[in-house]
């Protein structure tokens, strides 16, 4: 384990975020291709098509069941290959995709071979820093990674008009090779061989009693599920908002860029003052600000129709600003306790989180129909009950004890 106070370089920082990147460009370069998609496999149901999004993070959460314990007996590397395998063959299931039914499959088998870069990512961060410090460095690798939501939908809007949706898949696949060996060439295995735990049937459930232990570790991991929910419906629903709602199919790649901006603004400054203040401070104070936004829009716009996109994307943009505050440093004070066993604690923690966002994505996107105010319920109430949570869990300063 290095010292905490250890600066990374410019590439770790970068390699990790490549590494997480794919799952947002899986994501985001799709958004502006739904439509055609769906008349392409011939589903013309909007909520239908919302599964394109959705399903692919059901497959994040299942597949790190797998790879997380594997690295832990494995190593890091092999998993971050084995997974970009998967990656690749799922995308070309989904570029022939005759139907809706089995591009979910591709989507689904594509979360599962990504879950292995996310997952791992996290991992080496956690076997490489600890504490604050962790939670320094992985707000900057997510700053890195919300460049990739800025562009993609544009991205995804330029392949779609010059070759097609399915071009939109190969333009992955090349991605995913260019960082695959980056990785090769440059990232050493971060799991010592002292630390590495042998495979075995059990070696989930001896890690999930482990787990159990740290209550606030718990807690972060389903305030996590709440508000990933809550934020998943707005990226499943993003698209038929801003191109259907209000009738802004050319500026909703923008639109998008600029709401990931904000996020992206708030995770970097998260990086430069999680050291001054703690990352259990700053989370309480996004949390409460979250929530109050949220409640603010349902007071002001309750039965009454979508205010001028304007005044959304303002509301907006400052809800999402508080995301960079929350995401970083649950995920960090999550993980911190479990360092030693950073592979299968990443990897139920990430399930857990999964298995509570996806049917909140789901239940929520069905209302959001002819208004954007179900979206902002959601946040709401999942910014209630995660506030709720992390209060009565939330570590006193004086008790936090830094696992090495």
């Amino acid at each position: 384990m290095q010292n905490e106070q250890v600066k990374p370089n410019f590439e770790f920082v970068a390699l990790m975020a490549a590494l997480m990147s794919i799952v947002a460009l899986a994501i985001d370069a799709l958004l502006p291709a739904i439509s055609d998609i769906g008349i392409a496999i011939d589903s013309q149901d909007p909520t239908d098509n919302q599964m394109l999004i959705t399903m692919i993070f059901l497959g994040l959460g299942v597949g790190q069941l797998f790879f997380g314990p594997l690295s832990d007996s494995y190593g890091r590397k092999p998993m971050v290959y084995l997974g970009f395998v998967v990656f690749i063959l799922s995308s070309l299931i989904c570029v022939f995709a005759p139907s809706l039914e089995i591009m979910l499959i591709g989507r689904i088998l594509q979360g599962i071979g990504l879950s292995a870069a996310r997952t791992i990512a996290i991992s080496i961060i956690r076997d490489t820093y600890k504490g604050d410090y962790m939670a320094k460095i992985m707000s900057f690798v997510v700053a890195f990674f919300i460049l990739v939501p800025v562009v993609a939908p544009a991205i995804g809007k330029l392949i779609l008009d010059f070759a097609g949706w399915q071009a939109i898949f190969y333009f992955q696949i090349f991605f995913g090779l260019v960082v695959t060996l980056w990785f090769w060439k440059r990232q050493p295995e971060t799991l010592k061989p002292e630390y590495k735990i042998p495979f075995s049937a059990n070696i989930f459930t001896n890690g999930l009693k482990e787990l159990l232990r740290y209550r606030e570790t718990i807690a972060c991991t389903i305030v996590s599920g709440f508000i990933t929910g809550a934020f998943l419906v707005y990226l499943s629903t993003a698209q038929h908002i801003f191109e259907n709602q209000y009738g802004l199919k050319e500026s909703f790649p923008y639109i998008f860029a600029a709401l990931a901006l904000s996020i992206g603004l708030s995770t970097f400054l998260n990086g430069t003052l999680v050291l001054r203040f703690g990352m259990r401070k700053l989370a309480f104070i996004a949390l409460s600000t979250f929530t109050g936004l949220a409640f603010l829009y349902v007071l002001f716009f309750w039965n009454s129709n979508n205010p001028d996109v304007i005044v959304l994307v303002a509301f907006m943009s400052v809800t999402f600003f508080c995301l960079g505050f929350i995401w970083g440093n649950m995920r960090s004070i999550a993980m911190e306790p479990i360092g030693h066993i950073a592979g299968i604690g990443a990897a139920i923690t990430g399930f857990i989180s999964t298995l509570f966002s996806i049917p909140i994505a789901t239940f929520i996107g069905e209302f959001v129909d002819d208004t954007v105010l179900p979206l902002f319920a959601g946040l709401a109430v999942c910014g209630l009950l995660s506030l709720l949570l992390f209060s009565v869990f939330r570590k006193p300063a004086s008790e936090v004890v830094l696992d090495t």
